[in-house]
């Protein structure tokens, strides 16, 4: 009865202060119409100040090019700070060390290290010769080349190559203590993954900020699909959710939006004040959870004037 009474005295996100502080992840356009679409999407998100928004980068590097591309344009014609994403996979440390030189010459100042993923699905990562060993190695790289500000991944489920959660967590921390400034987290479905795994990096002796990465439901295929790669878990609850709107978009849009702010809502209950979104270029969905935890763009021009 008091959970019963607690649930109906919260208000229906009316009170939620709007005092979050949030960032997107967009990925390198393939063609002109996506472009379109990405810079569209910049362009109704920036008004939300975003602390920084991040370029993806392709398994094996492939889309190096397009990312540098992407990431110099947001840097030269924005406000926004931005963070390239920069991973291990085939290339040698040489040729690592030269991209990062080339974000730092083009402004950037921040990087998302990552060990990343083999061009081939299900393959087992393997350093090249000359190459960075793992994400921890690519952060201590990175700092001896300049004072960049870096992210790097956390797993709330555990990483799939990880031999369990004790093991993950170590390998957090040796990220952690290698230089990284902060930690940004796979997505997931539950609050509680979430606090349990904050709980655990405490426990670890991990004292970085830990950031929930926020993935809203565009396509529910789609995400069962991301999350049986990276050992997500899928909470039957949402099947049951997202079942037979595949041929309404719009009511989809409206049932995603509202789960991921209620997602938000409980992490922001727990203490979290970040959140990370994963946009896939859209930013409706993005800007709507935004709204529901107060964020506006006047609110937020107000608060950076004062």
């Amino acid at each position: 009865m008091e959970e019963a009474r607690r649930a109906l005295d919260a208000p229906l996100f009316a009170d939620v202060a709007g005092d979050a502080a949030v960032s997107f992840e967009f990925f390198p356009p393939k063609t002109e119409k996506m472009d379109g679409t990405l810079w569209e999407s910049i362009a109704t998100l920036s008004p939300l100040a975003p602390r920084f928004v991040s370029v993806t980068y392709g398994a094996g590097g492939t889309t190096r090019e397009r990312t540098h591309a992407t990431v110099a344009r947001i840097a030269r014609e924005t406000g926004i700070p931005v963070a390239a994403h920069l991973t291990c996979v085939e290339a040698t440390c040489d040729e690592i060390d030269a991209v990062a030189n080339d974000y730092w010459n083009a402004g950037v100042r921040h990087i998302v290290a990552l060990r990343g993923d083999p061009p081939t699905v299900g393959a087992k990562f393997e350093s090249p010769k000359g190459g960075y060993a793992n994400a921890a190695a690519l952060v201590a790289g990175l700092r001896k080349l300049h004072p960049f500000e870096i992210s790097v991944a956390a797993y709330p489920e555990c990483h799939p190559d990880s031999s369990d959660a004790t093991a993950d967590i170590d390998n957090l921390k040796r990220k952690i203590d290698a230089g990284a400034t902060r930690a940004i987290t796979q997505f997931f479905f539950e609050p509680e993954t979430f606090f349990r795994f904050r709980d655990a990096a405490a426990a670890a002796g991990i004292s970085a900020e830990i950031v929930p990465g926020i993935m809203p439901v565009m396509s529910f295929a789609a995400v069962q699909k991301m999350s049986a790669m990276c050992g997500t878990d899928v909470p039957a609850w949402m099947a049951r959710l997202f079942e037979g709107l595949d041929d309404h978009p719009a009511a989809r849009q409206l049932v995603a939006a509202t789960v991921a702010a209620e997602l938000c809502r409980k992490l922001y209950a727990g203490g979290e004040r970040a959140f990370h979104f994963y946009t896939l270029n859209r930013a409706e969905l993005s800007y709507a959870i935004c709204h529901l935890l107060g964020l506006r763009p006047q609110a937020v021009a107000e608060r950076q004037a004062a």
